[in-house]
């Protein structure tokens, strides 16, 4: 069964409640925020918002930010979002890449490896926080003393997505994580919010060889989750991926044989769908808010693709 969430970011109160109402009712399974503090909404204020006016829809950061963030304040904010929702609330955590958001907190973005440290230990802290534990660190990424919440999640597990592309942190969302969320994202570039791409076939290998690496000995593997960039249903596939396929380096075949994107008739993105499943076993697809209106019914067909 494929799966399928929106990530959106509010920008007034109506259209945020009227996506939040309009992505339930469509049959998405979540309703996602990504996570810029000072370039965008607060992640967990709006969802608790949109938790007030959905009964079913999963809710959920898309991705927290580690490296600015502290784990027991966004423990807290987890565990209030699944208290107010019923239960409900997801966690989506990526290292981060935009230098600005370091700068505002009085900091300099670290380098790769000291992100993913500070990811990691980050990722571990907030985990065992909403699993009821004490928790105590002390290293160059990460300080906390006896750190608990007194307000625990309501249900009975907050699922956990590591949002990523590399290499390590891959292999420990191959060993830890629920969903590995697949972003396909290379080098940030200058402007500290576009990357470069790895969406090749053989660099998609790459990356799920890196989770399977890790979740060898997991009873069971987590599952794999793309951050797809461009939904267009159309009858002209090429003409519609021509212009990301030249943004990207890729050719519009290469373009169109990744899960990043979803570009075609109603059938061919079906088919690719169920193709994505059966050459890497991404079952899982994260889209913008534009794709709510051309993908919502499609989605008991994408649901049983194979």
């Amino acid at each position: 069964m494929a799966i399928f969430s929106v990530q959106a970011n509010p920008t007034d109160a109506r259209s945020w409640l009227d996506l939040a109402r309009r992505v339930e009712a469509a049959g998405f399974d979540a309703l996602l925020a990504g996570d810029h503090p000072g370039h965008g909404a607060s992640p967990f204020v709006a969802l608790a918002a949109a938790a007030a006016v959905t009964s079913t829809l999963g809710l959920g950061s898309y991705v927290a930010h580690a490296g600015v963030r502290e784990p027991i304040l966004l423990a807290t904010d987890v565990a209030t979002l699944d208290l107010l929702s019923g239960g409900r609330a997801r966690l989506g955590l990526g290292a981060g890449h935009t230098p600005a958001e370091w700068r505002a907190v009085g900091r300099e973005r670290p380098d790769v490896a000291a992100r993913v440290r500070r990811c990691v230990a980050v990722a571990e802290a907030v985990r065992d926080l909403l699993a009821g534990h004490e928790v105590t660190v002390d290293t160059p990424e990460l300080v906390a003393r006896s750190a608990r919440l007194t307000q625990p999640p309501v249900g009975p597990r907050v699922p956990l997505t590591m949002g990523t592309a590399n290499s390590t942190l891959l292999r420990w969302a191959g060993a830890y994580a629920d969903v590995v969320g697949l972003t396909g994202f290379g080098r940030t570039l200058a402007d500290g919010h576009a990357h470069d791409v790895r969406w090749r076939a053989d660099q998609l290998d790459a990356q799920l060889a890196h989770v399977a690496a890790g979740a060898t000995g997991r009873a069971e593997a987590p599952a794999l989750e793309a951050l797809v960039q461009h939904v267009a249903v159309t009858d002209d596939a090429e003409a519609a991926a021509a212009a990301t396929a030249a943004d990207t380096g890729l050719t519009v075949a290469e373009l169109l044989a990744t899960p990043f994107v979803l570009i075609g008739t109603p059938d061919e993105i079906v088919a690719a769908v169920a193709a994505h499943r059966r050459r890497w076993g991404v079952t899982r697809f994260v889209v913008r808010a534009d794709a709510v209106g051309p993908l919502g019914p499609l989605l008991p067909r994408l649901a049983g693709a194979r």
